[in-house]
């Protein structure tokens, strides 16, 4: 039995039920894919329905604010990809309907090709093959694939050999791959001894399979220092928005500031909170006062009470929040 028909007998058995597959309504399916993007299909799937149920139309997601869309995504990180869902909503609402092919699907901010790929397969109809982790996997393992899948040789080779093995029932075949990626054949600890592929699989025969697929280590990772100090004046708080070329922008935080004022006392020392990129380490003072001190232009006054209305990186939510 071909490689695509194996993996599709094995979706019939297996395969996930969730509910962006049970429409081929593309709002629904591109918020999906949006979400999933650099998030566990757990997780995602309540933001998802979150998602759905306050803006269940793209019309709707494009009429509500930035702030708005910031906030109900907090705690998923990468926000970038909330601010492009945003940006992207209101694209498709000035286009008239939504991109149905899959050139125009790239041009919506924030998806690239594996993201435009699965909205025009599991939407449409069209046949493009989507690779996307699991798909990288599954093939480098299978074939013996061991050029680095985060290369340009690498990414062409697989996209190639993906649109080649795509089968007619495109859609399924493409849900399935990824499934069998994440169930069966895991990054960790596959199920190697009741997988349908077994016999055909050459880095099962070649003892390969912890070493495939291959990719190039490319990122540093540095370390940041961050001192908040929460101001608490009768009931109110100093917050201010993160401005563009940083992590968290758009985001709102406490009195960002090195300099810990006479009075200040700390609540926590050295919290870690990693990153892609980045592992930060920050402090957190509770600074108390009877009348407003002079801080940057850009903070706001807030009540106190109303603090919860404004979107938050997760380590203010996680860390300080609770403190206080």
């Amino acid at each position: 039995m071909e490689f695509a028909s194996v993996i599709l007998k094995w979706y019939k058995e297996y395969g996930r039920d969730l509910p962006w597959r049970q429409t081929h309504d593309p709002y629904a399916i591109w918020l999906s894919e949006i979400i999933l993007q650099q998030t566990q299909v757990k997780q995602g799937w309540d933001y998802w329905t979150r998602f759905m149920h306050r803006w269940p139309t793209v019309e709707a997601l494009a009429a509500a604010t930035e702030d708005e869309v910031l906030r109900e995504w907090q705690g998923l990180g990468y926000y970038s990809r909330a601010r492009n869902l945003h940006f992207a909503a209101k694209q498709i609402v000035s286009l008239g309907h939504f991109p149905d092919t899959l050139e125009d699907i790239k041009k919506l901010k924030g998806v690239g090709d594996y993201t435009a790929a699965a909205i025009a397969s599991f939407a449409f109809g069209i046949p493009a093959a989507v690779v996307d982790g699991n798909v990288y996997r599954v093939l480098a393992r299978h074939f013996g694939i061991d050029i680095p899948i985060n290369t340009t040789e690498g990414k062409k080779l697989f996209a190639t050999m993906a649109q080649e093995i795509l089968p007619s029932s495109s859609s399924q075949y493409n849900q399935a791959i990824m499934d069998f990626g994440a169930i069966q054949c895991t990054p960790a600890s596959p199920n190697c001894m009741y997988c349908p592929l077994i016999e055909s699989c050459e880095a099962f025969r070649s003892g390969k399979v912890n070493q495939l697929p291959v990719k190039l280590k490319t990122l540093k990772v540095t370390e940041r220092h961050l001192t908040y100090i929460y101001v608490r004046c009768n009931g109110y708080t100093a917050i201010h928005r993160r401005g563009a070329g940083d992590i968290w922008q758009g985001l709102w935080e406490p009195w960002l500031n090195n300099e810990i004022p006479a009075g200040a006392v700390l609540l926590k020392q050295h919290v870690k909170h990693v990153l892609t990129h980045r592992v930060l380490y920050a402090d957190f003072y509770l600074w108390e006062v009877t009348e407003r001190p002079q801080l940057p232009d850009d903070y706001i006054w807030i009540k106190e009470s109303e603090l919860d209305d404004y979107a938050k990186p997760r380590l203010i939510e996680k860390y300080l929040i609770p403190l206080l």
